[in-house]
């Protein structure tokens, strides 16, 4: 039941107590009542049945009053935390069991305390609780707005390059224009296209995609333009093909360069008619679709060389989209990291990662032939393999490190710093060991190696004790 002077101001936390103990309903009502909206309950159905019409800012919960066993106890920490991410959780148990103590962490306690409680105690320790986590969804308030600034449907980044590419899309999505998406492979070409549907009149409507590049040139004509049963050996049934399943929809061909010239001049034709026939059909279906299109290929040096139709050309390069590769964008390499980091670590229930400030350097330095999709696979694996809380740079792969400026400065010079002089010495003393050594001991042979004057290869030797 609802403490009596319980305030219904929307300003106040409201806390929940739940335990069957007498002695803590006074306690609660002299520290607790005067600066929160105080719930008193004895019964775990209670519980439950408020947390899921709505969740408290924080519940106070006896685990000795659920269940019979000190495990049900622990059972209700994490049905409670699963139900409310963001609910300030603290444990109360008349049992010294340092073995409950860790296992009342585990399930994401925020505080636990031990009978005979001192509700002082528990008074300022649930303000700071509460401050903290409030502190926390703000945090993730605004991280939530920055990358929303920082980020277009299903598209992260906030670089010039990307600027224009938003505006693009946003230009070109209420129309029915056909669009051609260039770019390398791994920029992100196909959530170009969702992200012009998902802006467009036909985001309800069917989106079929479809990768040329991905099937054997004896499937892909079916597939785009379906068959009627018995058309050939294997066609047991009729099926529709992928263009007349985009009818009031959009059909995306990614890598549309790799299709053979008799395809192609087959999809010139749907394309001028907005009509289909299925293989050993007779009957040409109107088809209503808008296509978006897509290459890493240079479709004008393939139509020199005769391998790309040059009225297909035209027909598709109405409206074209240019995606920047990464290196060309790496001020949104940060982004991105980010992204991943976090997405990758909520998918695989791993705590979130901090990155080295020298790793950012590296991936800045680094030409990313993979692009996004390369960066994303390097992510993924430094969350599943790297159990520890930074990545360094020896976390990263080793043709990275190679191709790395900033990386072999970090080698050369780490964080701590080193002895200049000291490490003069070393080099001065490994180049004329391994001299002598070349010329089995002869110091005017030696010298020679070095480009050093005898006199002083001499100096260098005594001074060596060499």
């Amino acid at each position: 039941m609802r403490s009596a002077a319980a305030s219904d101001s929307p300003s106040r936390f409201q806390v929940v107590i739940v335990t069957t103990d007498e002695r803590v309903r006074p306690e609660a009502e002299t520290y607790l009542v005067p600066g929160y909206d105080v719930v008193m309950l004895e019964t775990w159905d209670e519980l439950v049945g408020l947390v899921k019409k709505h969740p408290p800012d924080a519940i106070f919960l006896d685990l000795d009053t659920i269940g019979e066993r000190s495990q049900d106890g622990i059972a209700a920490l994490v049905e409670l935390r699963s139900l409310g991410p963001d609910m300030v959780l603290i444990g109360l148990t008349r049992s010294n069991s340092w073995n409950l103590r860790l296992k009342a962490v585990a399930a994401a306690v925020d505080e636990y305390f031990i009978a005979p409680v001192d509700f002082q105690e528990v008074q300022l320790v649930l303000a700071r609780a509460l401050e903290k986590r409030a502190l926390e969804i703000e945090c993730r308030r605004r991280e939530t707005k920055q990358s929303e600034e920082q980020s277009f449907c299903e598209l992260i980044g906030a670089s010039e390059p990307m600027r224009r590419v938003y505006e693009a899309i946003q230009r070109v999505a209420d129309s029915n224009s056909t669009v051609l998406i260039r770019g390398e492979s791994g920029t992100g070409k196909e959530l170009v296209a969702r992200a012009i549907v998902s802006m467009g009149p036909r985001a309800e409507k069917p989106y079929i995609s479809i990768n040329c590049a991905a099937l054997p040139e004896n499937l892909i004509e079916t597939e785009l333009f379906g068959h009627e049963k018995g058309a050939f050996t294997d066609a047991k049934e009729t099926r529709a093909g992928h263009i007349e399943l985009a009818h009031t929809g959009t059909l995306f061909l990614d890598e549309i360069a790799t299709l053979g010239l008799a395809l192609q001049s087959k999809l010139l034709r749907v394309l001028e008619d907005r009509t289909v026939t299925r293989i050993g059909g007779k009957t040409a279906r109107k088809i209503d679709f808008r296509l978006i299109a897509a290459t890493n290929e240079e479709l004008e040096e393939m139509v020199h060389a005769g391998r790309f139709r040059e009225d297909l050309y035209y027909r598709i390069n109405v409206i074209p989209i240019v995606l920047p590769p990464l290196r060309e964008r790496v001020s949104d390499l940060p982004l991105l990291v980010d992204h991943f980091l976090r997405h990758y670590s909520g998918a695989n229930n791993k705590p979130m990662k901090q990155v080295d400030g020298d790793v950012i350097a590296v991936m800045e330095d680094y030409v990313w032939p993979g692009n996004v999709r390369e960066l994303e696979n390097v992510v993924q694996r430094l969350v599943l393999m790297n159990d520890s809380a930074i990545i360094t740079l020896k976390d990263l792969p080793q043709q990275m490190l190679a191709a790395s400026n900033a990386s072999q400065e970090a080698i050369l010079i780490p964080e701590e710093g080193v002895d200049f002089d000291a490490e003069m010495e070393r080099i001065e003393l490994a180049y004329l060991v391994a001299a002598l050594n070349r010329t089995g001991g002869r110091k005017s042979a030696a010298a020679g190696l070095l480009h050093l004057d005898s006199q002083r290869m001499k100096y260098l030797c005594r001074k060596r004790n060499l």
